[in-house]
C-alpha cells in the first residue's frame, strides 16, 4: 500500500515544534515513519513546475520529458487519458483576481463548477474561440482539451503550483503564447458579466473568469501505471499552505482517526510532501522493522 500526504513535510523552522504533536496526536503514522530510511527527492518549482505532488506522481507514472519540456507537461496525459498519442494540452476553468503580487488563482477544484455553467460559458465563447484558429473540446465540467492549428512547443506551470504562488511568475510570455494570450483576454470581457457568472456572485460564489493552458506532453511518455493500491490523502495540504499549524495539528489527529489507526497492522510505503520536496519511505523487511526503529525526528525536522 502506497500512503501519499501532501503538506506532511512542514519546513524545519517549524517542523521541531510540531514533532512531539505528531507523536501524540497521529501515534500510528509515527510508528511508520521509524519503518525505514527516508529516501528524500528536492522538486524546486522553478525547475518542474508543478507541485511535489504533481511531481511524484509523474515520476511514479515513469514520466519522460521530452528535450526542453518541464515535467510538468506530463500534467495533460496524466490527467486526460486519451487513445491517440498527439500532445495533451489541457485548459482549467479558472478565477483570476488582483492581488498583492499582481493577480492570483483560484483553481477549478474550489470553484464549484457545474457543467451547466461550463456549457453556458463556452458557448457564449464560440465566435472568439473560432476566430483564434485554437480548438477547445470539454471533457470535464472545469476542463477542455486544447488543440492548436499548429504545432507548439510552450511552457507552462500547472494550475495546483500557479494557486499557490502567483500567476505573474508563471503567465506565459513566449511569443508562441501569444494568441493564447489574445483568446484569454477575450474570454475574459465575454465573461465578465455572462449570467453565470451574476447568478454565482450573487451565490457567494466566485465568478469563472479565466482559463488557464498546462500539459502538452502525450500518452507514450508515461512509461507505466500508477500504484493499484495508491491512496491520497490530502487533508493537512490547505493548512500547510496556509500556514496555519493548529488547523494542521487538529487534520493530523482526524487521519489518524479515519486513516492510519484502521491500517495500523499494514506497513505502507508513505511519501510526504513539502513546499519543494518529498520524501518517501519505503519499510523494511519484517524483522528489520522489530529491530529499534529509526529516528524519524532527525529527517523529518531538517532539510
Amino acid at each position: 500500500m502506497h500512503i501519499v500526504i501532501p503538506g506532511a513535510l512542514p519546513e524545519p523552522e517549524v517542523a521541531a515544534e510540531l514533532a512531539p504533536h505528531v507523536a501524540q496526536r497521529a501515534p500510528t503514522l509515527a510508528r511508520w515513519l521509524g519503518f525505514g530510511p527516508p529516501l528524500p527527492t528536492d522538486c524546486p518549482a522553478a525547475d518542474t513546475w508543478c507541485t511535489p505532488l504533481e511531481h511524484w506522481l509523474l515520476s511514479a507514472r515513469g514520466f519522460t520529458p521530452g528535450q526542453d519540456e518541464h515535467i510538468s507537461a506530463g500534467l495533460g496525459p496524466l490527467r486526460l487519458p486519451v487513445a491517440d498519442d498527439e500532445p495533451v494540452w489541457l485548459a482549467e476553468l479558472i478565477h483570476m483576481a488582483p492581488s498583492r503580487d499582481g493577480a492570483a488563482l483560484l483553481p477549478a477544484d474550489t470553484l464549484a463548477i457545474t457543467a451547466a455553467q461550463s456549457a453556458a460559458l463556452l458557448e457564449a465563447a464560440r465566435d472568439l474561440v473560432e476566430d483564434s484558429g485554437i480548438t477547445l473540446t470539454p471533457e470535464t465540467p472545469d476542463t477542455c482539451r486544447v488543440r492548436w492549428p499548429e504545432p507548439i512547443r510552450l511552457a507552462c506551470a500547472s494550475p495546483a503550483l500557479v494557486a499557490v504562488s502567483a500567476v505573474n511568475d508563471w503567465w506565459p510570455q513566449a511569443p508562441a503564447a501569444r494568441p493564447w494570450r489574445r483568446l484569454v483576454n477575450g474570454l475574459q470581457m465575454a465573461w465578465h458579466e455572462h449570467p453565470v457568472n451574476l447568478q454565482r456572485q450573487r451565490d457567494g460564489l466566485a465568478p469563472i473568469n479565466s482559463l488557464w493552458l498546462y500539459g502538452g506532453a502525450r500518452r507514450s511518455q508515461l512509461g507505466r501505471p500508477l500504484p493499484d493500491d495508491l491512496r491520497i490523502e490530502a487533508a493537512l495540504a490547505p493548512y500547510a499552505t496556509a500556514q496555519d499549524w493548529g488547523g494542521w495539528i487538529e487534520a493530523l489527529a482526524g487521519l489518524e482517526q479515519r486513516c492510519f489507526a484502521p491500517l495500523a497492522s499494514a506497513a505502507p510505503t508513505l511519501v510526504l510532501t513539502g513546499r519543494e520536496r518529498t520524501v518517501e519511505l519505503a519499510a523494511r523487511a519484517g524483522w528489520l522493522r522489530r529491530l529499534r526503529p529509526l529516528d524519524w525526528r532527525r529527517w523529518w525536522c531538517s532539510r
